[in-house]
């Protein structure tokens, strides 16, 4: 396995401190212009916050927003049916063509696991999540007799430790690479920076930087150069989204720029979710709904597992810096974070309904130890029913 290390080639740098900065240690500096500290953007959206222009709800859609139309949403088609294998045919195709590719979100701050990267965590058969995120794609990649291109996305805080991991896996099918996303830093709802252990508090900025990390370092260029057309991208912890030809067919098929898995919606779920905004059909996240919307309106439910057509990625988008209001270290804090699902909003996309549960699940996250202690029978039942069939789903 070709594991690569993709830090930042071009754009900012970050060289910090920067304007309206106060000094910083050297530690702190060398970290944020290493993973892309963008200080006049971070200063600018500081002083805004400042001035009360950022806050719980500025970021709420306007316009008027309504339920998916009939007809927004499709259902993958059964195992077994001409229409499961015609899209299998066509996802068969583009990988066999070498156009396929998966972006692999391992960022975080590897706190929810003892301080231990979740990327490396021990999920089932003595292997990690990510072991097996990458075992997935070198099943189909043997079978086929191709290279798949592995993305994957780190943050300042699980890159080392993702990089050395992802080089210690012999996959010989898997090109992977391993490249980070920008950081920020914590503020107090004043505006003051959040300090621990006297040096400011780091965190990532959202899985929203996906596109422009890509474009950053380079990943991009490269995948599109060796001839890459279109990327399905999940979240590391979600084993159940497996690289599956006939999803791959769905989004050819469906012809937009994005295809957003999504599933039933269980009493109590928070998240994204589609809805038409004037018309125009696109994700919008929970706490972004108008205050007066009902979203159980909205049967459905953003999994955060998403193909897109690569070449579409290859331009800046305006996507929208929330203040997000978290705990950290004890203490209410302020972080500046984007959301990958709103790139529907700039971009044309198609829903496609998988399922939840049994054997066709495509959606069992784990974000703590005892969801994981949970999950881990229906994970290991259902990755090895899976990884043999890959190709007669």
């Amino acid at each position: 396995m070709d594991s690569q290390d993709g830090d930042t080639r071009r754009g900012r740098s970050g060289d910090a401190p920067g304007p309206g900065l106060e000094p910083l240690d050297a530690e702190t500096a060398a970290t944020l212009k290493r993973f892309a500290f963008d200080a006049a953007v971070f200063s600018s959206l500081r002083a805004r916050l400042i001035a009360g222009e950022l806050g719980a709800d500025r970021g709420r859609v306007q316009g008027q927003v309504e339920p998916p139309a009939p007809g927004d949403v499709t259902s993958f088609p059964d195992p077994g049916t001409p229409a499961r294998a015609r899209l299998r045919e066509r996802g068969l195709a583009a990988l066999r063509a070498g156009e396929v590719g998966v972006v692999i979100l391992a960022g975080g701050m590897a706190t929810r696991f003892g301080e231990v990267v979740k990327a490396a965590v021990e999920v089932t058969g003595g292997q990690g999540f990510l072991a097996l995120k990458l075992a997935d794609a070198q099943s189909l990649a043997s079978q086929l007799g191709v290279t798949i291109p592995a993305l994957v996305m780190t943050s300042f805080a699980t890159h080392d430790a993702v990089r050395e991991l992802a080089r210690g896996l012999e996959l010989p099918d898997v090109s992977a690479r391993v490249f980070p996303q920008a950081v920020s830093l914590r503020l107090t709802p004043d505006g003051e920076l959040v300090r621990e252990g006297g040096r400011p508090s780091l965190y990532a900025p959202g899985h929203g930087d996906m596109s422009f990390a890509l474009r950053r370092t380079g990943a991009l260029a490269d995948f599109l150069a060796g001839g890459g057309r279109t990327l399905l991208m999940s979240n590391v912890d979600n084993l159940a989204a497996t690289l599956d030809p006939a999803i791959i067919g769905a989004h050819l098929e469906g012809g937009a720029a994005i295809t957003v898995e999504v599933v039933d919606k269980h009493p109590g779920d928070r998240g994204g979710a589609p809805a038409r905004v004037d018309g125009a059909l696109r994700l919008v996240e929970a706490f972004a709904f108008p205050e007066r919307f009902d979203q159980d309106r909205i049967p459905l439910f953003n999994t955060n597992t998403l193909c897109f057509d690569a070449r579409a990625l290859d331009r800046d988008f305006a996507l929208t810096w929330y203040a997000v209001r978290k705990r950290a270290g004890g203490r209410e804090v302020v972080q500046f974070e984007r959301l990958v699902g709103e790139l529907t909003a700039h971009l044309r996309s198609t829903y496609l309904r998988v399922e939840r549960d049994g054997p066709e699940a495509r959606f069992l996250p784990v974000k703590s130890p005892a969801e994981l202690a949970r999950r881990e029978p229906a994970i290991a039942r259902l990755l090895r029913a899976r990884a043999p069939a890959l190709l007669s789903s």
